[in-house]
């Protein structure tokens, strides 16, 4: 993945997570799925704009299905948003950058 986007594996994930600084945003996806390549590029933007506070991450779910399967996740795109290794938020679908922008700086303004 090119940017500021880490793509991540079932092997990678936890240690990723534990050792983050910041929130970490995940992405799992699909190569076939429309709304995921729509999100992507939203992404990546968000990669570059909160580059050294938070990590964005993700997860091609048919190649890496553990972390999907812990996370329940049972729609593509699914973004989940860590913070300190806890999940504290989730969205399914298509979701703004607005939105997404805006609980990402809740989270980091705890």
């Amino acid at each position: 993945m090119a940017g500021n986007v880490i793509e991540l594996t079932d092997a990678e994930f936890d240690k990723t997570l534990n050792e983050a600084t910041g929130p970490v945003l995940v992405d799992f996806w699909a190569p076939w799925c429309g709304p995921c390549k729509m999100i992507g590029p939203v992404i990546e933007e968000l990669a570059g704009e909160y580059a050294g506070k938070a990590t964005f991450c993700k997860v091609n779910t048919d190649d890496h299905r553990d972390a999907a399967i812990e996370y329940q996740v049972s729609a593509i795109p699914t973004l989940i948003l860590f913070k300190d290794g806890q999940v504290a938020h989730r969205w399914t679908g298509l979701t703004a950058k607005k939105d997404l922008k805006a609980k990402i700086d809740e989270v980091l303004a705890e």
